[in-house]
């Protein structure tokens, strides 16, 4: 327990001095809400998870292995549970995307020009893009419309959002006449996208499956171990036992990313980014 207590100091008294540290050279020490990069909220949950699991293991074995090794789970439990979450956040925002570019052509058609077709649809804009499309539409007062709709689609972060605002921004410096018909494809395209990734996501749901067993069934019988037959587990003790669990931990971690990526779907690369002046 005094051990515990220790390391919980040590570990606070740590990330208060480098709070200090970030406060006084004006960094960050979580990304923004709006821009690329995990979540805030995430980022802490996984940081508080690996923490308490690394002094936890630290403090029943001894092991400083161990320990790591526990953190390092811990890091990255939270990002492997949240699949799920992620792919139907993801598949909403390319619906809302769709939804939008058919608002917009919608209101095109009844007459009216590309900038008042965004002002009207800020307030009714599908829930994933509103406060985006709401901070687009009150940039288009002293903003040109390029340059807002690219610091829109930086906002969205999002390779579907991309097409879409490149065909506005071709319209609005082209002044294309076709743009309804353009902003029908867009939209017929990402539903098409959204499909295609749900029928890839559900395909693939078998590994993911494999991926969380395998990896409770490690842990159970780690845990199990540890609890029930300590004497089992006494050869890692030493120098040479920790750096032998240390290449089987290696090899257990190299194989858990690889088997969760194999079920994963990655999103192709943005292509568009707002023009920053020098």
């Amino acid at each position: 327990m005094t051990t515990l207590i220790a390391l919980a100091l040590g570990g606070g008294v740590g990330l208060g001095i480098t709070l200090l540290v970030y406060g006084a050279m004006g960094r960050r020490v979580l990304p923004s809400l709006s821009g690329p990069g995990p979540r805030p909220e995430r980022l802490l949950l996984s940081v508080v998870v690996a923490v308490v699991a690394a002094i936890a293991v630290y403090g029943l074995t001894g092991w400083v292995v161990g320990g790591l090794l526990a953190g390092l789970a811990g890091w990255i439990a939270p990002r492997a549970l949240s699949s799920r979450t992620d792919f139907r956040a993801e598949i909403d925002k390319v619906e809302a995307i769709a939804s939008w570019a058919e608002m917009l052509r919608d209101t095109i058609a009844a007459a009216a020009g590309l900038e008042q077709a965004i002002g009207a649809t800020g307030p009714i804009a599908p829930r994933s893009i509103a406060p985006q499309v709401s901070r687009l539409a009150a940039r288009l007062e002293f903003e040109s419309l390029p340059d807002s709709l690219r610091r829109f689609a930086d906002e969205v972060n999002h390779p579907t959002c991309d097409f879409v605002v490149a065909g506005l921004v071709i319209a609005a410096e082209k002044e294309a006449r076709e743009i309804g018909a353009l902003l029908s494809q867009l939209a017929e395209t990402a539903r098409d996208e959204a499909k295609m990734r749900t029928r890839v996501w559900i395909d693939r749901a078998r590994t993911r499956t494999s991926v969380r067993v395998i990896a409770l069934c490690v842990l159970l019988f780690a845990g199990g171990l540890l609890v029930l037959n300590r004497s089992y587990l006494t050869p890692y003790d030493d120098l040479k036992g920790q750096l032998m669990l240390l290449v089987i931990g290696a090899i257990f971690a190299g194989s858990f990313v690889a088997m969760d990526r194999m079920g994963r779907i990655e999103l192709p690369d943005r292509f568009i980014a707002r023009r920053v002046p020098r």
